[in-house]
């Protein structure tokens, strides 16, 4: 009789033993995957997000313009692709974002810039004076335009750039997304001990934002021709 029921007590656990060493089994395989990959266009969507954030932070007389495909008859595209504008009273701020990581190495005349010393990659000043001459070349009834070009990159960087590039004098700034909206500020407060008024009015403002707004291609088409385009050159590099 105890052997009988010591059987059935051998029976009845056996199973659940088995079960819980097939449980252990897959809880260690499971982790031992590797970690998915986060994807591009994952890292550039929190890039814009991280830079909207910024934006959101200037001084409300400021207006501002983001992911605009302008037409720009010097370009290789026939296009420009702008990443933000801001529309101050003092001036505008063409705005470059970049995602790279490492050091990033370059000179204000030099063609190419580096990342780690190993992928080169083309100034990104001049890639936004292109920019801003794409937007000067669409304002009308507008008598003057100051243009501040601004790079920013992520905190995942380290420059090696010229230093005068980080000074708030200067009329092309490399900043850090994260000091974009405290560079612009800066740059404001210098703009207005330095002219005794504004360059554009309110309606000047709205004039430049409305024009812009109106040259900005929106067709899925002609964007992705376009950076298909870019894709090429950069490949023929």
């Amino acid at each position: 009789m105890f052997k009988k029921l010591l059987s059935l007590f051998q029976d009845k656990n056996t199973p659940k033993q088995h079960k819980k060493s097939g449980k252990s089994q897959n809880v260690k395989s499971m982790s031992t995957k590797p970690r998915p990959k986060i994807e591009s266009t994952r890292i550039g969507e929190l890039g814009e997000h991280k830079i909207n954030i910024q934006l959101d932070q200037l001084p409300k007389e400021c207006k501002s313009l983001s992911d605009l495909m302008l037409p720009n008859p010097k370009s290789r595209t026939g296009y420009s692709q702008v990443d933000h504008l801001v529309i101050s009273p003092y001036c505008l701020f063409v705005i470059e974002t970049k995602n790279y990581n490492g050091e990033i190495k370059g000179g204000r005349s030099d063609q190419q810039w580096t990342v780690n010393n190993r992928f080169k990659m083309y100034n990104p000043l001049r890639q936004n004076y292109g920019h801003i001459k794409a937007i000067e070349g669409l304002i009308k009834d507008v008598p003057s335009l100051r243009s501040i070009s601004m790079v920013t990159f992520t905190m995942r960087c380290r420059f090696s750039i010229d230093p005068e590039l980080r000074k708030i004098q200067s009329d092309e700034l490399i900043v850090y997304d994260v000091e974009l909206s405290e560079f612009i500020s800066r740059k404001l407060l210098r703009l207005k001990t330095e002219n005794s008024e504004p360059l554009f009015s309110k309606e000047q403002i709205e004039s430049i934002y409305d024009q812009l707004s109106q040259a900005n291609i929106e067709d899925p088409k002609v964007r992705n021709i376009h950076i298909e385009k870019i894709n090429s050159n950069k490949k023929s590099i």
